[in-house]
């Protein structure tokens, strides 16, 4: 069975738990596509080249989830060449047999526009700055700077930008417990399902 599940959502807003929740209960297979990104940012050199060469052990590296890796990321994500090399393994892993779930800034709008249910997981920046703080501590104040900094490029680009596509459900998670969020995101996928198997 072909089922794609897209998660998309800025940064710090539960998604990715979200996501492997999503995967777990319904025994798909995951690909947080931000590491890709995470991963083409902390290699540097020429980020085309880091992209189309990307390696499973890249995506192995104990430094991918810091602050610097993610802000990373977001620069090299706005490069059209490093968008278009990683495209294809995103698209292959989301239509492969047995369900998978993508979690990401574009999955739903121009990875996999066919994707049987389409999520947009947000919070208000500041509950997510909170929540990025708790993982990476420093300075509060300067956290939220970087969350806001990150929103305004990741929504800004001219490439796929980051919104939710026209047919997602929206989760906003700003005031939710993980496990309701996690929840209403299978609730939605349970819906889904039986509509495709009927």
């Amino acid at each position: 069975m072909i089922f794609t599940v897209a998660i998309d959502g800025p940064a710090a807003a539960g998604k990715g738990t979200i996501s492997q929740a999503v995967a777990e209960r319904f025994g798909f297979r995951h690909l947080d596509t931000g590491l890709l990104y995470r991963a083409v940012g902390v290699k540097g050199g020429d980020p085309a080249a880091a992209a189309r060469n990307l390696t499973a052990a890249d995506l192995d590296r104990g430094d991918l989830r810091t602050l610097e890796a993610g802000q990373a990321a977001s620069r090299v994500a706005a490069l059209p060449e490093v968008r278009e090399a990683l495209v294809s393994f995103q698209r292959r892993f989301a239509r492969s047999e047995g369900g998978a779930v993508l979690d990401g800034r574009d999955i739903g709008t121009v990875i996999c526009p066919e994707a049987e249910v389409k999520l947009y997981v947000t919070a208000s920046p500041e509950i997510r700055a909170h929540r990025r703080w708790l993982e990476v501590g420093g300075d509060e104040a300067r956290v939220l700077a970087e969350v806001k900094e990150r929103d305004a490029r990741d929504m800004g680009r001219a490439d796929a930008p980051l919104r939710a596509a026209v047919d997602a459900v929206t989760i906003d998670t700003s005031s939710m417990a993980i496990d309701e969020a996690v929840a209403v995101a299978c609730a939605v996928v349970v819906a889904r399902l039986g509509r495709a198997k009927a």
